[in-house]
């Protein structure tokens, strides 16, 4: 136990926590699961640290960034997807947890996974008052799908805590994800929040949707309500450049200060790089214009919410995709703004 605690105490002098500790760590958020031991990974080295022997010791009041779990995929069988997503947290932890410290000196809590019982409407309702707990104690949130139907939970977070005309949402994805569906599912997140009036358009961003795989209708939904619209070559043309100049408009004729949430759906990835995805496809972003687009959102000290949605460890090959979420989590952890 005390060489455990000479690594810890080396890298982010953090002293290893009780068992009341950790009860005092849940107690606010008490229905969530906790992370199965065996993913935090362990070399009980004093020279080679791991991320899974630094992040169990830390207590959620003590962090200043915090990793949730979604768990589903009854989002993507709704949408007649092929599901396995509800297994990427566990792969994606698996590979981060192997990870070194190196670069990053925030504190990085793990807080286990939302109870996915029950319908996909219950699971958001229970998403989004977790989310909401985590960003309003003034923490950035990880939140691991399951399918993009969580980006609806997690906006509705972002306008439970900040008001619906003071947040500035991103979706970075191969689709739009607005289908207009009675049944809410892994494509309608963004049109719920929309249509709910929980964002305001012209504060909410579709960057790199492709074309061939886009429909006109909801490209001129979208057009007639003024939301900003990036294209996959548009969006690759100049990386995290294009987008970040049409989002320092917003926030120079905004009055005040906007929080911004993030959605990295990883369908926007090139199977080449990320295989492992619930709608693949050859063509996308390459991974290392991804983890940019990721250490962009980490720039910015408004960032309250990170998702990462539809892994779908079942087609992953030699787990390239998870490593590729974990390597963006490393980015974000790495580079995030206090």
């Amino acid at each position: 136990m005390a060489r455990k605690a000479s690594i810890h105490q080396l890298i982010f002098g953090v002293r290893i926590r009780s068992k009341r500790d950790l009860e005092v760590r849940m107690s606010k958020l008490e229905t969530l699961a906790p992370v199965e031991p065996e993913l935090f990974f362990r070399r009980d080295d004093i020279n080679d640290p791991r991320l899974g022997e630094i992040i169990p010791t830390i207590a959620y009041e003590d962090a200043s960034i915090v990793i949730i779990g979604c768990p589903q995929d009854e989002g993507v069988r709704r949408n007649k997807g092929r599901i396995g997503a509800a297994e990427a947290p566990t792969e994606i932890r698996r590979q981060f947890y192997k990870l070194t410290p190196f670069g990053i000196s925030q504190k990085i809590a793990d807080i286990g996974d939302v109870d996915c019982s029950g319908s996909l409407e219950e699971i958001h309702d229970r998403l989004t008052d977790a989310v909401a707990e985590i960003i309003a104690d003034g923490k950035k949130a990880i939140v691991l799908g399951g399918g993009n139907d969580i980006s609806y939970a997690d906006g509705r977070a972002m306008a439970k805590t900040f008001g619906s005309e003071n947040w500035l949402g991103v979706n970075v994805d191969a689709h739009f994800d607005v289908r207009d569906d009675a049944e809410r599912n892994s494509g309608t997140p963004y049109r719920q929040l929309l249509e709910e009036k929980l964002i305001s358009p012209e504060y909410f961003f579709e960057a790199g949707y492709q074309p061939q795989l886009a429909s006109p209708i909801y490209f001129r939904y979208l057009n007639d309500l003024g939301v900003n619209l990036l294209s996959l070559d548009e969006l690759r043309s100049s990386e995290a450049d294009g987008l970040r100049y049409r989002m320092r408009e917003q926030f120079i004729h905004h009055s005040q200060s906007l929080s911004a949430f993030f959605g990295f759906d990883i369908d926007a990835v090139n199977s080449s790089d990320a295989p492992g995805s619930s709608a693949p496809s050859p063509m996308g972003l390459r991974a290392g214009e991804f983890l940019n687009l990721v250490k962009f959102a980490a720039s910015l000290s408004n960032t309250k919410i990170i998702e990462f949605t539809e892994v779908n460890p079942t087609y992953d090959i030699d787990d390239r995709t998870a490593k590729l979420v974990a390597l963006a989590m490393h980015q974000f952890c790495a580079n995030a703004s206090r």
